[in-house]
């Protein structure tokens, strides 16, 4: 291999910019400051809008968090004994008893 040729020097530069993009898409990923050309950090500003969605997300999260809450203490009262018996009872009193006519 002739390390003077154009060849070599065109891999360093290919081999050093996949190196950069990795390194990029890899701090990109988990939430780090990014790298720019000349090897400064790029740092990720807060917007408004940023702001904003963050704390409409977080008031969803509390809300769902609550509705299933909710939700756990309504299964608790549906697969209770005393409710199905209460609902037994109602069930019964709509039928018409055997024996009996209705007048």
């Amino acid at each position: 291999m002739d390390f003077g040729g154009p060849a070599f020097v065109i891999a360093i530069i290919a081999l050093s910019t996949g190196g950069w993009l990795i390194n990029n898409w890899i701090r990109a990923k988990h939430g780090y400051s990014l790298e720019d050309e000349w090897g400064g950090k790029t740092d990720r500003s807060d917007t408004a809008e940023t702001q904003r969605l963050k704390a409409e997300n977080k008031a969803l999260h509390d809300k769902l968090d609550a509705m299933q809450d909710r939700m756990i203490v309504l299964e608790k009262i549906v697969t209770d004994r005393g409710y199905s018996l209460s609902a037994e009872i109602e069930a019964l009193r709509d039928t018409p008893a055997l024996g009996k006519e209705r007048v």
